[in-house]
């Protein structure tokens, strides 16, 4: 549920800006608000499973994001669609941690890096039924398709509360974390200070309040680090697990899935808003156009950990590699075939950069998640997410002022607007950069992971 609202979204972003008058604004705030509060919740939800027990914070986070998805289904303006995705983020960081904890303690060695090559063959799965079925959903459904396109979760979710009810396995033996407040409001405190004058700014023409609140995100972001380092040294439990991030393959993987985010979730809201408004094309024609890419990312993720135990952290350097070579050719592809590039030229890249997105990010979760002892692997598998989540939304903060910037014409998101074909060029030369920075963080993760580290940290 959590990626198909991610990916269902991204096609439906023109619609909702005619249909509610959403400024370009409003949409980037469409996505990254729920990826904020989707990653501002991961961490405390995953101490309270490994406290409470996972299987009611993922009924509770289930029941959150499923009545948030029908609020997003009848909203009638742009406040109360980012308010609703506001809640559906936080349902989703609510109940997610509970996913990669429960593999973390129910598995070992093998069947753990199986278990999260299945979950990789979930997210890439849901990445290719997304686009699809919001295309369908808006080029038959009329203009107010993109409501279904929030809606379809309340069906899921009617469908999957009972059966967590009757599948999750039932709590574990509570350990005793703490929650730390305080380091909880200076690290929302910094993150929004961070983006909402990234998304804001640009249209605001960058105003003197815009710079001031980066500034106090540096201030803040230095005040937490300062006092989280204090708590542990104290014996506390601060939000920022120190003695986690002392781990090379768990420091080492937190940066790789902030960058990594950044730059592949941007840059299908990137070819959605270029395709539909640079081109003029259908949500169902833009829908198809990411196929090629989820499919091969499907393949891939599937059989990723055959490739994780014979090549180790190689796996996820290759997998980055293609990636960046995907999206370099998708970047030759868009220069020389504007201002009219082919979909058929673009799925060759598209398929390069899902077969190595395949074997990135459930291997990276593998070897961030197999060093840490299995008590904190709610806490663990929330951090890693949220950097996952933080990282797509700076990526679309940071996309979408290349995006829309420059004159662009994104105060006008319902209008076709040629001269985005040209912004798109610009935002994906950034996505570029994202996708290096991560492929440098590759190299600092150990070769492999040894199934009896894995079993020592246990």
């Amino acid at each position: 549920m959590a990626v198909l609202d991610t990916t269902i979204v991204n096609v439906a972003l023109p619609s909702i800006a005619a249909g509610i008058h959403a400024a370009s604004a409003d949409l980037e705030w469409v996505v990254s608000g729920y990826a904020l509060a989707f990653g501002l919740a991961l961490v405390p939800a995953g101490r309270l499973g490994d406290r409470f027990g996972y299987k009611p914070l993922f009924l509770g986070g289930i029941i959150l994001f499923t009545l948030a998805s029908l609020g997003c289904g009848l909203a009638s303006d742009p406040l109360v669609l980012i308010g609703a995705r506001v809640l559906q983020g936080l349902g989703a960081g609510i109940y997610y941690p509970a996913v990669s904890a429960t593999i973390q303690r129910q598995f070992s060695g093998r069947d753990r890096s199986r278990a999260f090559g299945y979950l990789g063959s979930v997210v890439g799965l849901s990445t290719a039924i997304g686009p699809l079925l919001g295309g369908v959903l808006i080029q038959f459904a009329g203009h107010d398709g993109w409501r279904l396109v929030f809606l379809v979760n309340v069906a899921i979710g009617a469908a999957e509360i009972p059966a967590a009810i009757k599948l999750l396995p039932r709590r574990h033996e509570p350990e005793e974390h703490g929650l730390d407040p305080a380091g909880n409001v200076l690290l929302a405190a910094a993150l929004l200070l961070l983006l909402v004058p990234l998304v804001q700014g640009r249209a605001a023409g960058w105003p003197t309040w815009s710079w001031l609140c980066l500034a106090a995100s540096l201030v803040t972001a230095t005040m937490l680090a300062w006092r989280e380092i204090r708590l542990s040294h104290r014996g506390g439990e601060p939000v920022i697990q120190v003695d986690l991030l002392r781990r090379r393959s768990f420091a080492a993987g937190q940066v790789l899935a902030l960058l990594y985010f950044a730059g592949f979730t941007s840059l299908f809201f990137t070819l959605s808003i270029a395709w539909q408004q640079g081109l003029g094309r259908t949500a169902l024609a833009t829908g198809a156009l990411v196929v090629p890419f989820a499919v091969c990312s499907l393949v891939t993720a599937s059989i990723s950990d055959r490739f994780t135990r014979r090549f180790g952290s190689l796996t996820v350097r290759a997998g980055i590699t293609a990636m960046l070579a995907g999206q370099g050719l998708l970047l030759l592809v868009l220069h020389l075939g504007a201002p009219q590039p082919s979909a058929w030229a673009l799925a060759g890249p598209l398929a390069l950069a899902g077969l190595g997105n395949g074997i990135v990010i459930a291997p990276n979760q593998d070897f961030v998640l197999g060093s840490v002892p299995k008590t904190q692997a709610g806490t663990a598998g929330g951090t890693l997410i949220t950097a996952q989540r933080l990282g797509a939304a700076i990526g679309i903060a940071v996309i979408g002022t290349a995006l829309f910037g420059g004159g662009s014409g994104g105060g006008n998101p319902g209008k076709i607007t040629p001269m985005l074909l040209d912004t798109a060029q610009r935002a994906t030369a950034l996505n570029l950069l994202f996708i290096l920075g991560a492929l440098i963080s590759a190299f600092f993760l150990p070769r492999t992971l040894s199934a009896e580290r894995a079993e020592e940290n246990a």
